[in-house]
């Protein structure tokens, strides 16, 4: 579905590239300029657990952090197709990280989210070689790379396993994430979960482990979305809200389940102000 919005969304003089996805498309028309990258770090041994950082140029000193997980269902993705969004958040000064991680069947739940726990210890290890501010981590995602984000903000013993306490994170901003969900019956074998289950594990969702003390959370969501309902921030924001935690919801009536991280790229942020809405709420935290 996301290439198909961005081929509607996309000038017709992108379609000269050949063999690309729609997010490589993306990526052809946005500058890829004002940020130096360091590619294929290795924050553990398999293949797929590399990540990439992105400075901003010209650099404040003690830049916040923002390490961002991308979406596919848990099952595909890759870092060098989300440069758009590097480029929209070191834009406005942050020093971005990238992940990639482990995917179905390669892993099941929780293999993605301890990679995403590892990265994160990485860039608290690593990231002040580069510039950034330790003491300023903030972790964010889209859609399933939402769900890790929010499973590493709320559930901390992914984080506690490798010796750091969740409140490294100063902040989290999730777009369209699942966080109160029944796995439909093609994902559920991602959480080791037979087609016919109905018997949900409480540890993939994120809302159970909500218990007011978890760092600062945006939740992003388009009203249109129509692969991840609007009620799983609903559910999670009021959760928060109830076990006196601090959150944000925001919402964009006509934005759908891409279009939210489709409008962090300049050319489309019409569409809603989504990198606007995240910058500053990291920047209040």
């Amino acid at each position: 579905m996301l290439d198909s919005l961005l081929v509607l969304l996309l000038p017709a003089s992108a379609f000269w590239l050949t063999g690309c996805t729609g997010l490589q498309l993306l990526n052809a028309t946005v500058s890829h300029r004002g940020y130096i990258r360091t590619t294929n770090i290795s924050y553990g041994s398999d293949p797929r657990q590399k990540l990439d950082v992105y400075i901003p140029k010209p650099m404040a000193p003690n830049a916040k952090v923002v390490i961002f997980f991308y979406g596919g269902s848990w099952r595909e993705g890759s870092k060098t197709d989300y440069r758009f969004v590097a480029q929209a958040l070191t834009s406005r000064g942050f020093i971005v990280v990238l992940p990639n991680y482990r995917v179905y069947p390669a892993v099941i739940f929780p293999g993605f989210v301890e990679d995403g726990a590892s990265a994160v210890c990485w860039v608290r290890n690593n990231i002040a070689t580069f510039g950034g501010d330790v003491n300023h981590l903030y972790l964010m995602g889209h859609s399933a790379g939402s769900h890790i984000a929010a499973l590493l903000t709320l559930d901390g013993h992914y984080l506690k396993d490798l010796g750091l306490d969740r409140s490294i994170i100063s902040a989290s901003a999730t777009l369209a994430g699942p966080y109160d969900f029944t796995p439909n019956p093609r994902d559920r074998p991602v959480f080791g979960m037979g087609t016919n289950q109905t018997a949900i594990n409480p540890e993939i969702e994120p809302i159970t482990f909500a218990d007011g003390t978890e760092p600062p959370m945006l939740l992003v969501q388009g009203l249109q979305d129509a692969i991840v309902a609007p009620s799983n921030a609903v559910n999670l924001a009021a959760r928060i809200r109830q076990s006196g935690g601090e959150v944000e919801y925001v919402t964009y009536a006509k934005c759908g389940h891409a279009s939210v991280v489709v409008a962090l790229v300049w050319p489309y942020q019409w569409l809603a102000p989504v990198l606007q809405d995240v910058a500053a709420f990291i920047d209040r935290h």
